[in-house]
C-alpha cells in the first residue's frame, strides 16, 4: 500500500479492509454497512462508485475490493476514481478474475444465487482495458488464491503478476 494523506475505500462495507489499511474515508450505498464503519472509526458516507460525492483531485489513495462485479456502470465509475484523485494518486482494485476456475464457479453461481444474480464478473485484461480507456498508467499486479477454496487451510502466498491465482490486486497511478 502506497503511503497517502487521504484514502478512500469505494465499497467499504464494514471497514474489514479500510480499518487495518488505515483508509479514513469510506462510501457505501448501504445505510447500515455506513453505520458500521462510522462505529469502526471510518468516516463514511453514503454514494455510489458512478456518482462519488467528493471534489476534484482531494485523495492520494483509493481503494476498491470485490466491488466492481457489483458496480452499475464500470467506466463511469473509473471516470469519478481518476476524478477524485490527486496526479500522481494511486487506484487499487482487487477482484476474482473470470478467466479462472473460481471465477468460473462464481459466474456458474449467477444463476442460482440472489446475491451473484447481478454480478458482471471481469479478466483482468477487461478491466485494464477499462482503466487505460480513462486514462490510468503504471500498471502493478499480485495475485493469491492459487489452490481450490476448499483445500486452503492457511493463508495463501501472494505472487506477483497475473494468470494463476484467482484473486487479483491491481495498482495504477493517475499520471
Amino acid at each position: 500500500m502506497p503511503q497517502s494523506a487521504r484514502s478512500l475505500e469505494i465499497g467499504v462495507g464494514s471497514g474489514k479492509f479500510a480499518v487495518p489499511l488505515g483508509i479514513q474515508y469510506g462510501v457505501d450505498p448501504s445505510p447500515r454497512m455506513i453505520h458500521i464503519a462510522l462505529r469502526r472509526g471510518i468516516q463514511a458516507v453514503y454514494g455510489v462508485a458512478e456518482k462519488l460525492p467528493f471534489r476534484d483531485s482531494c485523495f492520494d489513495l483509493v481503494l476498491m475490493v470485490t466491488t466492481i462485479c457489483f458496480l452499475d456502470d464500470a467506466i463511469s465509475a473509473f471516470r469519478e476514481i481518476y476524478r477524485i484523485l490527486s496526479p500522481g494518486g494511486s487506484f487499487i482494485t482487487g477482484f476474482i478474475d473470470k478467466n479462472t476456475p473460481l471465477g468460473r464457479v462464481y459466474q456458474e453461481k449467477k444463476m442460482h444465487n440472489v446475491f451473484y444474480q447481478l454480478a458482471t464478473f471481469y479478466s483482468v485484461e477487461e478491466v485494464v482495458s477499462l482503466l487505460k480507456d480513462t486514462g490510468f498508467e503504471d500498471f502493478h499486479f499480485n495475485q493469491t488464491i492459487l489452490s481450490d477454496l476448499s483445500d486452503i487451510k492457511d493463508p495463501e502466498p501472494v505472487m506477483r503478476g497475473y494468470g494463476k491465482g484467482a484473486f487479483v490486486v491491481i495498482r495504477t497511478i493517475k499520471p
